[in-house]
């Protein structure tokens, strides 16, 4: 156990997804939020910011998405509602049946991040936004763990046109 005196805020907040598409390779895309305990500064995501991450990923994969919502509160703001509204020819969003989480495949990147991550300690924020996007980074390059995190689900990915 290492004992350390000071001031004790500061978090890191993320905001993650996992792509799947049938023939291509999987994607992980996050978005990190650091709090560093300064007055106003955003303590969480606001749904502006989960709304940008939606039209980052559709610019980045070019591609209509279906959206599958867990249910933070913030996934259920009327905002949201009203930006998948008026984007339907690129955008569809589901929510996952409420304490669900075996269904949502970003879960299992959670675990496999906390596991990457059990046995560091760090001195102070920055190094954990160090280790947090290291370790993020390396879980991208993997593909085959990302489809775990899928195959874990119990769900299948299937073509339009093959159902």
């Amino acid at each position: 156990m290492v004992t350390v005196h000071g001031r004790q805020t500061g978090r890191v907040n993320i905001a993650g997804l996992v792509c799947y598409r049938p023939g291509h390779r999987p994607h992980l895309l996050y978005k990190l939020l650091i709090y560093h305990g300064r007055k106003g500064e955003p303590k969480s995501f606001a749904w502006s910011d989960y709304r940008d991450l939606i039209v980052a990923t559709h610019q980045q994969l070019g591609t209509p998405l279906v959206w599958c919502w867990d249910n933070l509160n913030v996934h259920l703001v009327a905002e949201l509602t009203a930006f998948a509204e008026a984007n339907t020819d690129w955008l569809r969003i589901y929510q996952l049946p409420a304490y669900a989480p075996e269904l949502n495949p970003a879960e299992g990147i959670w675990s496999l991040l906390k596991r990457a991550t059990d046995n560091f300690a760090v001195a102070d924020l920055t190094g954990l936004v160090r280790v947090l996007k290291r370790k993020l980074k390396k879980i991208q390059y993997r593909p085959h763990l990302i489809n775990g995190c899928l195959a874990q689900t119990g769900l299948t990915i299937e073509h339009p046109l093959n159902t």
